[in-house]
């Protein structure tokens, strides 16, 4: 009975305590509930979730597949609603030695259209026209088309387009839009034009120096990211994302744009007097290598491309050879000093003509008896058989190796593109002509910027250095240019010097003077190959001088040449070559060191043609007038008086056009 009552009591107990619990279910907190009671979802919960669970693994999955697997095909549909429009970068200025521009970028604007926006095309049309010339129909035409960009025009000045943006306002005209740009504009148009070059479309150099250090002038171009059309076409005033563009780096070069136009003024007389077929020159600064004007024609204007051609735009001094003649013979003589071979007083007996291999070579001067020359005099007549027997004293080996030395045969490594290594024959491939043809600049051919580099070093104390055009970066980087060897001392150098001021004051090159100044050189009258029959061409020539100031803070040295010319050196391209220096030393600034006399502007046989030459008549009589003078060869010819000695003999087939001109 008892255990009974117990046993109900403990029931009721329990019972009590259930009943407790679950009548105070809100009163305990959620956490202890859950905690008691577990996670437990019901049917509905576990559905939801498993949806949810499917949902993000099949998101994610998606992403993985498109992000790795599809991501080629992805970006293809980025670009089929963009397109890039690329900004072109500010190219770097070109400046001469003095700070003057040669070449820069200007802004511009390049003018385009949505034509989807355009709501009246004839009046816009008539309005593009109007402004940026051309006809209504051209624009009429595209702002017709089916898209949603078109190019009006490119390189649009800027005082052009706010122009027209006025227009088009003023005539409520809408779909035109304006993108900057930049171009490329030459304030000096031909002057130094072969020299700095030219770029292409897109912008990157093409020729001459805009072609040798683009990678430096160009920079990097920007680009603005347009959202396009359905068909990939650009929406033309839609949004767009903008990269900018990195400038290029400007650079100094050494040219002098004065003296570079004295340069050009003279070879284009040069060419018209001497009748040549083209002609060149050069001049530098031979202590240091640094060019100060290079040329030749024919010359192109930047801004008139469309008449340009491959042979404007060749800077010949570099990048054509010639067989120059005599002016090789200041090498043949600085060689045999230099071996202690010869000497200014050194004597031979020189024959009137010479068999050099199977040609027979004789002087300008025709002279057909033997005499006695020692090496001055052999260099001041310019005698080809006593050039030919200095190098006989010195042997094919040393000319050669001598030649070699002073670089000829041999790029100088100039910075302009293109640049020859000439033609010339090595020792193993030497016959019986060579030596002779050799020793008086024949037999041979260089680009004159070979010879001008040799000579430079006979000028500057005998160091060959790198003729070279930059001097300078905007980007303050080191620029040095190696010397390339020392072929000669400086007592080899002061001795020829010596024998190279008697050549321009008693010699062949005294239409070469210049009044008030001391100046050193060689004349040069090589022959003209003949490529269609071989051998040489009769009575065709390429003239050329080189001479230099010996002495003075500032030395230059300069080259002009005439080629396919009728006329000797002497006649020619010795006073062309007058002109130029004068002018160029006048630009410079070097003051004159000697006294001006009446004598220095006195006519002689030399300089009588090509002074008293009409240059501003029209060039089809001056070939009658010449055809005129050729026919009157039996007429005594004037003989003007001057300092040239003996030379109105030794020349006197020329009287005849110094009668007549």
């Amino acid at each position: 009975m008892n255990q009974r009552s117990n046993n109900n009591r403990d029931t009721l107990r329990r019972e009590g305590t259930h009943r407790s619990r679950r009548s105070s279910y809100d009163e305990v907190p959620a956490q202890r509930r859950v905690a008691e009671r577990g996670f437990n979802p019901d049917g509905a919960s576990r559905v939801v979730i498993g949806i949810v669970l499917f949902l993000l693994c099949f998101v994610v999955g998606r992403l993985v597949y498109l992000q790795v697997f599809r991501a080629d095909w992805l970006a293809d549909k980025a670009r089929e609603r963009t397109n890039v429009i690329p900004i072109a970068a500010r190219r770097g200025t070109i400046y001469d030695r003095n700070g003057n521009v040669l070449a820069m970028s200007v802004d511009c604007k390049t003018v385009y259209a949505n034509p989807k926006e355009v709501q009246d095309a004839q009046a816009t049309a008539d309005v593009l026209a109007r402004v940026l010339g051309g006809t209504s129909r051209d624009y009429h035409d595209a702002l017709s088309q089916d898209t949603t960009f078109v190019y009006l025009s490119k390189l649009v000045d800027n005082s052009v387009a706010e122009e027209l943006q006025e227009q088009l306002s003023a005539n409520g005209c809408t779909g035109v839009h304006f993108l900057p740009d930049v171009k490329r504009v030459y304030p000096y148009g031909e002057v130094g034009a072969q020299v700095i070059g030219m770029i292409n479309a897109e912008g990157h150099g093409l020729t001459g120096l805009e072609y040798y250090y683009d990678e430096m002038l160009s920079g990097s171009d920007g680009s603005r990211l347009m959202e396009a059309g359905a068909d990939g076409t650009p929406i033309a005033g839609g949004a767009y994302e903008e990269t900018p563009a990195k400038d290029g780096t400007g650079i100094v070069i050494s040219l002098d744009v004065d003296v570079q136009r004295a340069a050009e003024t003279a070879v284009a007389r040069g060419v018209r007097a001497g009748r040549a077929d083209a002609g060149s020159a050069v001049v530098t600064d031979p202590d240091n290598g640094e060019i100060l004007a290079i040329c030749s024609t024919p010359f192109f204007n930047p801004d008139d491309l469309a008449n340009a051609t491959n042979e404007s735009l060749s800077l010949k001094p570099v990048v054509h050879s010639y067989e120059l003649g005599s002016v090789y013979k200041v090498l043949t003589v600085a060689i045999g000093i230099e071996q202690g071979i010869v000497h200014a007083g050194t004597t031979y007996y020189v024959p009137g003509s010479v068999m050099v291999g199977d040609d027979e070579v004789h002087d300008d001067d025709m002279r057909k008896e033997s005499m006695y020359m020692d090496v001055r005099e052999i260099m001041r007549r310019s005698s080809n058989t006593g050039a030919v027997m200095v190098g006989e004293a010195i042997g094919e080996q040393c000319l050669y190796d001598g030649f070699a030395s002073f670089g000829i045969g041999t790029i100088t490594g100039v910075d302009y593109p293109g640049e020859a290594g000439g033609l010339v024959p090595q020792l193993e491939d030497w016959t019986g002509a060579t030596l002779g043809a050799t020793s008086f600049g024949q037999g041979f051919a260089v680009p004159p910027i070979q010879l001008v580099s040799a000579v430079g070093a006979v000028a500057n104390g005998g160091t060959l250095l790198t003729p070279h055009l930059l001097v300078a970066r905007e980007d303050h980087q080191s620029i040095s240019w190696p010397e390339r060897g020392k072929p000669i001392s400086q007592a080899t150098c002061d001795e020829l010097n010596d024998i190279l001021r008697t050549v321009a004051e008693e010699g062949t090159a005294t239409a070469a003077r210049v009044p008030g100044y001391e100046l050193v050189g060689k004349t040069g009258t090589g022959e003209v190959a003949d490529e269609e029959h071989g051998g040489y061409r009769d009575d065709v020539y390429n003239s050329s001088y080189i001479g230099y100031l010996p002495v003075g803070e500032q030395r230059v040295l300069a080259y002009l040449g005439l080629y396919g010319t009728e006329y000797l050196a002497s006649y020619c391209a010795c006073p062309a070559w007058a002109e130029m220096m004068e002018e160029a030393l006048h630009k410079l600034g070097i003051p004159p060191t000697l006294e001006v006399t009446a004598k220095d502007y006195e006519l002689n046989d030399y300089s009588y043609y090509y002074k008293t030459f009409d240059f501003d008549a029209p060039q089809d009589d001056k070939k009658k007038d010449k055809e005129q003078a050729e026919a009157q060869n039996g007429e005594d010819a004037q003989d003007s008086q001057g300092s040239a000695g003996d030379a109105h003999d030794a020349y006197s087939a020329y009287d005849d056009y110094e009668e007549e001109y």
